[in-house]
């Protein structure tokens, strides 16, 4: 059955027209693996996880950060909201999770998370992850309503920004490029997320883009969003190991163009 998914931004609040944009069945299943493959290699064993030197989880096929109680980090938590997004969604959560006043990550560090690999909780969350993939790839797609009018909000020129947006994501495989890249390296509003004053997120790839072919609009992006990772090893040299994944990353977004 072929469908189409149609995602509305509304931007009224700041005198713009909503605009919709509508992705296909294909799209979306697209999109899903290959945010799959970036995050999880591919691998269902990976859709819990907590890598090493962090301080929370990452789940599914986002790798959804998910803090224990009392950690508040400086990253974007999402899988909190994710459980919000099931439950609107009419799917049933482990009991364990069924209390919105208490979903803080119950593993209180990897070693913990690491060794309850098989225990029952961790079992049903996976179990939970496997089944819902369809629904994680919607709660991704569906994160760009948000995350338009707060990265507009927080530009010095928010027209420019509109424009660079748009350009993409009317392009061919320029809604993975925007859905993937905010997963992956987030919006770039939160101050928590700077090295040095500069931020690394989606907002920061959008004010390098020029006023270019629309074709070209990918390929810019991806040319853009190199530089600005390539800044933020400047300011944290110790992140230099992973700059080649990062870029191995990017062109993923070109890689069928």
């Amino acid at each position: 059955m072929y469908w189409l998914f149609c995602l509305i931004f509304c931007l009224c609040s700041l005198g713009v027209k909503a605009k919709s944009i509508s992705i296909s069945e294909e799209e979306m299943s697209l999109i899903g693996k290959k945010i799959f493959i970036n995050e999880c290699a591919g691998k269902v064993e990976n859709l819990t996880s907590w890598n090493v030197g962090t301080d929370f989880a990452s789940l599914g096929i986002g790798h959804f950060i998910w803090y224990p109680s009392g950690k508040e980090g400086p990253f974007d938590e999402k899988f909190p909201s994710f459980l919000i997004f099931l439950e609107h969604r009419g799917i049933e959560l482990p009991a364990w999770l069924r209390d919105p006043s208490d979903r803080d990550c119950p593993w209180k560090s990897r070693k913990e998370f690491m060794q309850d690999l098989q225990g029952l909780a961790m079992r049903s969350l996976r179990e939970l992850l496997i089944d819902t993939i369809a629904l994680q790839v919607e709660f991704i797609v569906e994160g760009l309503q948000a995350v338009l009018p707060k990265i507009l909000e927080s530009a010095s020129n928010p027209n420019h920004i509109r424009r660079q947006f748009f350009r993409v994501a009317e392009s061919p495989m320029g809604f993975y490029a925007l859905t993937d890249y905010v997963n992956f390296k987030g919006e770039g509003v939160l101050r928590s997320e700077r090295y040095n004053g500069e931020g690394w997120g989606l907002l920061q790839v959008l004010e390098l883009m020029s006023e270019l072919n629309s074709n070209e609009a990918v390929r810019e992006f991806v040319k853009c969003a190199e530089r600005v990772l390539a800044r933020r090893v400047e300011n944290a040299p110790k992140e230099q190991v992973w700059l080649p994944g990062w870029r191995n990353r990017l062109r993923t977004y070109i890689s069928d163009l």
